[in-house]
């Protein structure tokens, strides 16, 4: 019992790490562009794996295991790199921590309708009742009194994000069998951040003031979000039961939100607060299957 209780107050202080990067990425905007950002922060991230993977994940590999983590992490951080790129290019477009953080949260309602219409995995009512709810919650916080539907450019990257978010879930766990997973993570920050830092010298003016600039934000998200946040990810789950650790590890979206507010980022109406009340309900609702016992979920880390 204790055991589970420090798993899920582990789990919970992840989403909270996740919820609160979304603020460091709001903030990092204003001194750098998105792909210099995401550049830096995952090839940083990478980095800060390397001690994790040295303790966790020492030991011989064999040449079809280390095969199959290499060509994983390539396809997987390719993936990552569409799905982060077009979630800091929404950021800055929003400005806003708790819309970012709400809208990507979609990916936990796509997950299984995804795998049903491309794989037929059965999928539950709690599904269809978690897409309404999210769909109705996007609605009102996307809504403005007064001036009607404000679905704008940000909007729209944060969520075809979102569909790149749930691809990177389902190819990880297609393609997560038999690998080292902390290798495996490694190396999918390394290709993104390899990524990140082409786009930006093609299409960004990146420079080392600018980048110093923006350090707090760059490091919270490099190292805290990609390589502490994911460790205890992976440390917790061990001993955490899936669905409550799906549910569990959904409030990021929350913490995005709170965060958002606390840093006076977002200044929400009492409308986009029901919205967002309305997508948390949608996204942990999709992860209860009523009268069925739910397999184990690949979660974003």
């Amino acid at each position: 019992m204790r055991t589970r209780i420090s798993s899920m107050a582990l789990l919970l202080l992840t989403a909270l790490i996740w919820g609160f990067a979304f603020v460091a990425q709001v903030q990092g905007m204003d001194y750098i562009e998105p792909f210099t950002m995401n550049g830096v922060r995952f090839c940083i991230g990478a980095v800060s794996l390397i001690p994790v993977v040295l303790i966790f994940e020492r030991g011989r590999v064999t040449s079809e295991e280390r095969k199959r983590t290499v060509v994983a992490s390539i396809v997987a951080g390719v993936i990552l790199f569409c799905a982060s790129s077009l979630q800091q290019m929404g950021i800055k477009e929003t400005g806003s921590a708790g819309v970012a953080g709400f809208i990507t949260g979609l990916y936990t309602v796509l997950i299984p309708i995804a795998c049903y219409i491309f794989f037929k995995q059965k999928t539950g009512i709690n599904v269809l009742v978690g897409a309404v709810c999210a769909t109705v919650g996007l609605f009102l916080l996307c809504y403005r009194v007064g001036e009607g539907l404000r679905f704008g450019y940000g909007e729209l990257l944060l969520l075809v994000g979102s569909f790149f978010w749930t691809a990177h879930v389902i190819v990880i766990d297609k393609m997560g069998k038999n690998i080292r997973s902390l290798h495996f993570s490694m190396g999918q920050f390394a290709v993104c951040g390899v990524l990140g830092l082409i786009f930006m010298f093609i299409f960004e003016e990146p420079s080392i003031t600018s980048i110093f600039d923006a350090k707090w934000s760059i490091l919270y998200c490099g190292v805290l979000s990609s390589g502490v946040a994911y460790t205890l990810q992976v440390v917790a789950q061990k001993k955490a039961e899936p669905t409550m650790a799906a549910i569990v590890l959904s409030t990021e979206s929350m913490f995005s939100a709170i965060g958002g507010v606390m840093f006076g980022i977002d200044h929400l109406s009492i409308l986009g607060y029901v919205g967002c009340a309305m997508m948390f309900a949608g996204i942990v609702i999709s992860q209860i299957a009523f009268g069925r016992k739910k397999d184990k979920s690949q979660l974003r880390g």
